[in-house]
């Protein structure tokens, strides 16, 4: 591509309409009608470079009118289409603008182009909820779809315009911008709820596609990542897909030779736990005997390995919480207790300590049996530059005394 002094003003203005909209919040209102309309307009430009960059700067739009009409934030249900739209006719307005052409976007020959307007679509849903979803979700769903069966224009080698002739599609080679697809499914799980339930048959196999042992690494982990948020999302919702889907992933990623499919695999298994309850207790075994090798993993091997030891003890905690009956507590809890406090990922540390602190009001005998290693860990946990949330630690702090 040929790269002009032209070019690259135009490129720095846009990321400059962007940048401005999203730090001036409501004083940039008045200019939003004229920046949307250069946005618009760049949007149709030839040059790859410059899509990308109107494709990263669109979400920007709709900050100004949330932060004048909402005081910056948005209050919406999960999947709620049926109540009253809570954006106001502004900012519905706005939202419906940047949405259109984001989802336009989607459909580029551009994969750099696609990867921006699908992490653009993302965070605009997750800002303003399942009332901005709507009107386009059927067009978005299925531009989605068609980016995971690798069946979208900027897949089937209709780049060859600038040269690029079209390569077979190695299992080997990871897109990276199909990540930002694969959030993009995990946040249509957040925004919709069970609502995307009865998409499910037509998106769990291409994300699956992606776990093959075949794939390279960056791949298999995606795809776990992205079964774990809509097993997140969607709780009971996958039931009927547990056995024949979630199940049988979980057990290989648990197994992979590669730490962060194992992290997320673990988180996966835990998620789906807590939202299955007792459904899936009679594969409480079957889970647990996968999970307990990745206590073995040495976190000292690098940030992958640390998470994958973190998620197993939080994926655990999960399945106690859940079901405590079905865990064999005399031998799972200790291998728990040697594992904490996580050294890694501090988002599962409300998790964790919701589930020992549960232990200890039931007074379940064998948390009783190993409070000198609670102690341990509570002492820690609250540690002077300790990395534990003030709130977590204020709880640990009123529990220790009753641990001498």
């Amino acid at each position: 591509h040929v790269r002009t002094a032209l070019l690259e003003a135009k490129k720095g203005a846009i990321t400059a309409l962007g940048e401005m909209a999203a730090h001036t919040g409501a004083a940039f209102v008045p200019h939003l009608e004229e920046s949307m309309t250069v946005l618009q307009h760049a949007a149709n430009n030839w040059h790859p470079l410059i899509k990308c960059e109107v494709a990263e700067a669109l979400p920007s739009m709709v900050v100004p009118s949330v932060a004048a009409h909402h005081g910056g934030e948005i209050a919406w249900e999960k999947g709620d289409i049926e109540g009253a739209n809570p954006m106001s006719s502004h900012t519905n307005a706005v939202v419906s603008a940047v949405l259109n052409e984001l989802v336009a976007l989607t459909k580029d020959d551009d994969k750099d182009t696609v990867g921006k307007a699908c992490e653009g679509i993302q965070s605009v849903i997750e800002l303003c909820g399942p009332h901005a979803l709507a009107p386009i979700a059927s067009e978005c769903l299925t531009n989605t779809h068609s980016l995971l069966t690798k069946t979208a224009p900027c897949q089937t080698g209709e780049g060859e315009m600038f040269g690029e002739v079209g390569l077979p599609d190695d299992d080997d080679d990871h897109d990276s911008f199909m990540t930002s697809v694969c959030d993009l499914v995990g946040a249509f799980g957040r925004v919709m709820g069970t609502h995307f339930v009865q998409y499910l048959p037509q998106f769990l196999p291409p994300v699956c596609a992606y776990a093959k042992s075949s794939r390279p690494p960056s791949d298999r982990s995606m795809a776990m990542g992205c079964l774990g948020e809509i097993a997140q999302e969607l709780e009971d919702g996958i039931a009927e897909h547990w056995a024949s889907v979630f199940l049988p992933a979980v057990i290989a990623g648990l197994a992979d030779p590669d730490d962060n499919v194992k992290r997320n695999s673990a988180f996966c298994a835990g998620v789906c736990c807590e939202g299955l309850g007792e459904t899936v207790a009679p594969q409480y075994g079957q889970i647990l005997q996968a999970i307990s090798p990745l206590f073995g993993i040495d976190p000292a091997q690098g940030d992958a390995s640390a998470a994958a030891v973190d998620n197993a003890a939080a994926a655990v905690s999960r399945m106690i919480m859940a079901s405590p009956g079905n865990v064999p507590m005399s031998q799972v809890l200790p291998a728990l207790l040697k594992a904490l406090p996580l050294k890694n990922d501090m988002t599962e540390n409300d998790t964790v300590y919701k589930c020992l602190l549960g232990l200890l009001q039931m007074n379940q005998p064998d948390a009783v049996a190993n409070k000198a290693e609670i102690r341990r860990i509570f002492t820690e946990a609250t540690a002077e530059g300790s990395k534990v949330d003030e709130e977590i630690q204020e709880k640990l702090k009123l529990a220790l005394p009753a641990l001498n």
